[in-house]
This record gives C-alpha cells, structure tokens and sequence, in this order.
C-alpha cells in the first residue's frame, strides 16, 4: 500500500519494562504498530524500550528483552507505556517515578498495559483519570487507591492517560489509537492481519460472562452467584441469597451441589478465600484489613479459614516465591 495517504509526524513511544512483566500484553502493544508501518510502507510509528539500568528485563515467562537504554537516557518522549505485570506493588522504583513524573509535567502521554496503572496511581499521574487494571488486581487496586476511577472494562482511553488489563486487551487499545490517528480502515486491516476477526470496544467487560466462566445456564444459580461475587467484603446469608431469587434455603442448596456440588456457603467462602489470596499476593495491605475487605470479623478467624483451605496462612502465603 503506497504510504501517501499517511501524513504526519513520526509517533515515538517508550515501552518501560519493569521486571516480570507480562509479555503478551507487551508483545500486543507493539506487534499493531510494526504493522502500520509495514502497511504505510513509511515508519509512522517508532519505538524503544527502557529498563531501570539499561540491562535486559526478564518478562513474567521468563524470557530477557533486550532494552536500548535506562529511564535515565530519556529527555522527552512523547508517549510512554509501562508494561506491568507479576507483584506490580514491589516494582515502582523511585527512579522509574521520577522519570514519569517529568516526562508527564513535559506533557507526555502516559499508557499502561497489564498492571502498569498500578504504577501510574503510585506515581500521582492517574488522579482525576479513569483507568483500568487486570482483573486479578483489581481489587487490590481499589483497596489502595480510592480516589482513583478504575473501571472492569478491557481498556480506557481518557485524555492523556490510557490503560487496558494486559493480555489481547493491548491489542484492542492500541487498534483504537491507530483508528483514531490513521483511520479505522487501516486499524481494521491491521487487525486482520494479526488474525483478530474483531477490535473489541472498550466498554467490554475483562472476564467472560459468568455463564460460560462456570458452564452453568441455570438463571436463579447464576444471579445468586453474581449477588455473592459482588458482596464479598458484607456477606450475604444463604436464606437471604436464596430469597433474591425467590427460592428456599434447600432448594438453593439442591441447586448448588446439583451444578457445582458445593453447598452455596462453602462456594461463598471459596470465593472470599480467592479474593482474599489476590489481596495478599498483589498488594501489602494488612492482614487484618485483607480479612475485613473479604467479609471476616477477625484476623484469627480468616487466618484459620485461610489455613484450612490453601494449607498456609495468611503470612506464610506472602512469604512463598511467586
């Protein structure tokens, strides 16, 4: 394709890698890019990588990048993307801050893939955005940075700032900008060439729906299950859960251990307990307030529960190599 329809200046981007980071999100990012410009026959978009000293950065898969500096080689750059990913909370260095705060007072954009937002809210550089993060770390996120919008949807683009979850969500994010900057006919040629038969919206939720998650179509299970995930931190009572859905207490029973072969107050349980697992291994909360945000009155009282069901405490689960 001739490249005179693609006018403008060069886009340069800065991909920070901080260590265990997730590799397909990275890889996502930049794969849409290198396209365009095979597509322009033109270089419309540039990019480097940078590590914190310049050395090569082992992703969450355990293969090293090669990077063509440190943070501290940069003077400006238009955009950056910091590529986040496994215990995102011991990975924002002072200088990895520093650097971003003035690149962002020199109004660069800012972008995060996987759990890079995590980084950007340490750094200050997300207040009064709206931002996305993982899944698995969401409420990690949301316990530690209130003030912050954060959204479950696959990515967000607003203003200067833009994040997605991680994983193909990077390809998605990445497909819009180049939409927005060259035309949705070239973000759609892209997309089928990278074999994406659709660029999913924004708006779209991170998980699959619950029904296919759990291979169950009952309805009335399914809305007490989604009830329970969204009160984990408050606790609902089986009689109280079965008379959302207009059931009694055993026919609800009856329907957990018919498609889960659970009682519907151990499944309440498991799903704290998961909860609770994320909160220890992606923040540094204490413990007592991980216990209070999954719905348990005390810290002995978790910590037992927590023992019982992944053979560890609580501070023995942050004390095992990830």
């Amino acid at each position: 394709m001739d490249g005179s329809n693609f006018d403008g200046p060069l886009h340069k981007i800065g991909f920070f890698l901080v260590p265990d980071f997730s590799f397909i999100a990275f890889s996502s990012a930049i794969e849409p890019l290198r396209l365009v410009n095979r597509i322009a026959n033109s270089q419309l978009y540039g990019w480097s990588c940078y590590s914190i000293d310049g050395k090569p950065v082992e992703a969450s898969n355990g293969v090293k990048v090669e990077v063509d500096g440190s943070y501290s080689d940069i003077d400006v750059m238009p955009s950056v993307i910091v590529c986040g990913g496994n215990d995102i909370h011991n990975q924002a260095d002072a200088k990895l801050i520093s650097k971003l705060r003035r690149l962002s007072s020199h109004g660069a954009s800012l972008g995060a893939v996987c759990t890079g937002s995590h980084i950007l809210a340490q750094a200050g550089l997300l207040n009064g955005y709206k931002c996305t993060i993982h899944w698995e770390n969401m409420d990690g996120f949301a316990e530690q940075f209130p003030e912050i919008e954060v959204s479950d949807d696959l990515f967000e683009i607003d203003r200067n700032r833009f994040s997605c979850a991680g994983g193909t969500s990077a390809l998605d994010m990445m497909l819009h900008i180049i939409a927005q900057q060259y035309g949705h006919d070239t973000a759609s040629l892209v997309s089928d060439m990278m074999i994406h038969h659709r660029i999913r919206d924004g708006h779209e939720r991170q998980r699959m729906a619950l029904r296919t998650r759990l291979g169950v179509s009952h309805p009335k299970l399914l809305a007490v299950i989604s009830h329970m995930e969204e009160t984990l931190e408050e606790p609902v009572s089986c009689a109280n859960l079965a008379k959302t859905v207009n059931l009694s207490t055993r026919q609800l029973e009856r329907l957990f251990r018919k498609y889960l072969h659970h009682a519907p107050t151990r499944y309440y349980l498991e799903l704290r307990l998961s909860r609770a697992r994320f909160l220890l291994l992606q923040t540094s909360m204490p413990i007592l307030d991980v216990a209070l945000a999954c719905g348990f009155v005390s810290a002995s009282h978790f910590s037992k529960c927590y023992r019982e069901f992944f053979e560890r405490t609580p501070s023995e689960e942050r004390r095992v190599p990830a």
